[in-house]
C-alpha cells in the first residue's frame, strides 16, 4: 500500500479527497489527514509518508511556506489548488504534480500512477527550483526537464534551441546529447517565459543570447550557436527584429 498524508484547510475538500482516492485508487492508504500545516508539519516531521497531498492555499501558513520548514522531504508531493495561477507555473517549471480542484478522477489516477518514492536529495532539488520561482526576486538558474526515465536539471543558459515533436519537445544543449522532453513545445515556451527565449516559429523556440547570425528572405532565418539554421515564419520575423533595435 502507499501510505499518503492529506493537508488542506477545507474539511469538505479532505473529505473529497480521501473518499476519491479510497474508490478510484485502491492501492493509497490514507493514514493521516490535517487541516492546517502548523498540525500536518509537526507529523511529517515525525512520520514520512509515501505521498503527501498537500493544499497550496491555507491561512498562517501555506502549502510553499510548510515546504520550506522540512529538512528533509523524502516523499512525493501532489499539490492541490482551486485557482489555476502563477503558482501552477512554478509547479510544473520543478516538475512537480497538482491536481485543480474540483479534481477530476482521472487527473487523480494519471497522479497516483506517476508516484515514485524519490530520493531526499532529488526531491529538494524539485522544491529548491519550485521556491527559486516563486521568490521573483532570485533569477532562475535551472529548469526541471520531464523525460522518460525521470527528469533533467539543466541550467537555463545552456540551452540552445527547443524543437517542437508532436507532444515532444527536443531541447538542444551547448554539451551533451539533445534531451527529447515530454512536453509540447508550448510549454517548454509558457515555462520560460521571462527569460532570454523567442519563439521564432510554429516548431522552434530560439536562447536569443545563442543566436550567430540573422540572414534575410521572406521570414529568413537564425544561425546558432550549434552552426544550426532555424527558420523564422513571416508573423514572427518583426518580433525577432525588434529584439535586435
Amino acid at each position: 500500500m502507499i501510505k499518503a498524508v492529506i493537508i488542506d484547510d477545507e474539511a469538505h475538500c479532505r473529505e473529497t479527497l480521501s473518499m476519491q482516492l479510497a474508490k478510484y485508487c485502491p492501492e493509497i492508504q490514507v493514514v493521516a489527514q490535517f487541516r492546517s500545516a502548523t498540525e500536518g508539519l509537526r507529523f511529517l516531521v515525525e512520520q514520512a509518508p509515501d505521498v503527501l497531498f498537500l493544499d497550496v492555499e491555507m491561512p498562517v501558513m501555506n502549502g510553499f511556506e510548510l515546504l520550506e520548514q522540512l529538512t528533509a522531504i523524502p516523499f512525493d508531493v501532489i499539490f492541490t489548488t482551486g485557482y489555476d495561477s502563477y503558482a501552477i507555473k512554478a509547479i510544473r517549471f520543478s516538475a512537480l504534480d497538482y491536481l485543480l480542484k474540483p479534481i477530476d478522477k482521472d487527473d487523480l489516477r494519471k497522479a497516483v500512477a506517476k508516484i515514485k518514492r524519490p530520493s531526499e536529495q532529488q526531491m529538494a532539488q524539485q522544491i529548491e527550483l519550485l521556491l527559486q520561482k516563486l521568490d521573483t526576486k532570485k533569477v532562475l538558474q535551472k529548469i526541471a526537464l520531464p523525460t522518460n526515465q525521470g527528469f533533467e536539471m539543466v541550467p537555463i543558459e545552456a540551452i540552445i534551441r527547443c524543437e517542437a515533436d508532436n507532444n515532444y519537445t527536443h531541447v538542444l544543449l551547448k554539451a551533451g546529447k539533445p534531451l527529447l522532453v515530454s512536453r509540447t513545445l508550448k510549454e517548454i515556451e509558457e515555462l520560460l517565459d521571462g527569460s532570454s527565449f523567442l519563439r521564432v516559429h510554429q516548431s522552434h523556440l530560439i536562447n536569443l543570447n545563442e543566436i550567430l547570425r540573422y540572414i534575410r528572405g521572406e521570414g529568413g532565418y537564425v544561425v546558432m550557436s550549434d552552426n544550426s539554421s532555424v527558420p523564422v515564419s513571416r508573423s514572427r520575423k518583426e518580433v525577432l527584429l525588434n529584439v535586435f533595435n
